[in-house]
């Protein structure tokens, strides 16, 4: 879209984004541009998902929701619904709130398929979440499109049902370690939450800082929901590393900042998974947060652009227009999984599952969001992970040189 249909959509829509913010609460559903088929629209795509409105991930489900209805917005306002053969179908998004809680997000995802009948579910976030819920749209046969749930282990079961367009969690830190390694980097250390994403995340860190030449002291894992990581801190500064490397969530990196601040670590370089590319971690941490490192799975300022949504600029332009706020990448991971299902639907010229997941498996698609191709387990590889490092309080992606709108710092001091 070009920027000035993009400026008129705008004006339309942005009256719209009251009606999509509402709280998740139980048989939430956000049907922009709803009506039947006196309104122009021959039937209905009924999506589902569970989204954390409230818990520990309830920033991160904000940003999935948001979303998902930037997506849902856009496909019934502007596209004019979803091609399915001859006919145009609107789409209807069911939401629950899991409570960041994977026990309820198995039950959200249970009575989204027994209860509401829904078509096609959506992912929540994170891998923890993703985890039970994709089990239980493997076992009922439902189609799961997601852009949260990274980690390896997933995607080792054996599922044709769950598709990921983000990049996977083992290679989250890739970008970053190369671009380190590069710099001087040749030592480092590794905490990461015991979680599935947080280990994958940390394995795959260690895989890459050997292969680049860059020793790990040590590493340290901690229970999910920690509260207080000086001890763990205080032990790898004392191992005097360049490069501190944490995975975990967005709480983790806060911690982590704030925690090495008080203890006077000072490593040349922190790289953190899930924090840096957040204005809310800057906003929060103000001049402690300079310097901090992170992978992206997509920032505005990178050079991908499909047919829908025009560029990754324009896509930010127009999520702003309806949130008043820029999206962050959970935002536009969770639009460009909504995206690769509704053009998976559009490909199979029908909502019959067998043939929608055999259009996901042959989708070949250039969008804001970057490639999307999906292998034989369902992830897409088609896209590489960026890096961001907060400078001047200002969020600059600075790998790979392709995406990169600025230079490395580093060491920091």
């Amino acid at each position: 879209m070009r920027r000035i249909e993009l400026a008129l959509t705008m004006i339309l829509l942005a009256g719209l984004a009251v009606l999509a913010a509402c709280s998740g609460t139980a048989g939430d559903s956000t049907d922009a541009g709803a009506g039947t088929a006196s309104d122009g629209f021959d039937g209905t795509v009924r999506l589902g998902a569970a989204v954390s409105e409230t818990g520990k991930f309830a920033a991160e489900g904000k940003d999935t929701r948001q979303g998902y209805d930037t997506w849902l917005q856009w496909v019934n306002d502007v596209n004019g619904g979803i091609r399915v053969g001859e006919e145009r179908y609107r789409a209807e998004i069911v939401y629950y709130d899991d409570e960041s809680d994977a026990g309820t997000a198995e039950s959200v995802a249970r009575r989204l398929i027994d209860d509401d009948g829904v078509d096609f579910l959506l992912g929540p976030y994170s891998s923890g979440l993703t985890t039970p819920t994709s089990a239980v749209a493997e076992a009922n046969g439902v189609l799961m499109v997601e852009g949260s749930g990274t980690s390896d282990a997933m995607f080792e079961r054996g599922f044709e049902n769950l598709f990921l367009v983000a990049t996977i969690a083992s290679d989250y830190t890739l970008s970053s370690i190369e671009a380190l390694a590069a710099s001087g980097a040749r030592t480092a250390v590794i905490a990461h939450e015991d979680t599935s994403f947080a280990t994958a995340v940390a394995r795959g860190a260690a895989r890459h800082l050997e292969a680049n030449g860059i020793e790990v002291l040590a590493t340290e894992a901690y229970a999910e929901g920690i509260e207080d990581v000086t001890a763990i801190m205080t032990t790898l500064r004392d191992l005097d590393p360049d490069l501190f490397i944490g995975g975990g969530h967005y709480n983790d990196a806060v911690l982590f900042v704030s925690s090495a601040k008080e203890i006077g670590f000072e490593p040349d370089g922190m790289l953190i998974t899930v924090g840096p590319s957040n204005p809310r971690l800057v906003a929060e941490l103000g001049r402690d947060a300079e310097g901090v490192i992170g992978p992206t799975q997509w920032e505005p300022s990178m050079a991908y652009a499909g047919p829908y949504f025009g560029t990754a600029a324009d896509y930010a332009d127009y999520y702003e227009s309806l949130w008043g706020e820029p999206p962050v990448y959970q935002a536009a991971s969770a639009t460009a999984a909504a995206l690769a299902l509704h053009l998976a639907i559009e490909a199979a010229g029908s909502i019959d599952t067998d043939a929608v997941r055999a259009a996901l498996r042959e989708l070949s698609a250039d969008t804001f969001y970057g490639p999307i191709d999906f292998d034989e387990r369902g992830v897409n590889v088609g896209k590489p992970m960026g890096t961001v490092q907060v400078l001047d309080g200002k969020i600059v992606v600075v790998a790979p040189d392709g995406a990169a709108t600025g230079e490395l710092r580093y060491p920091l001091g």
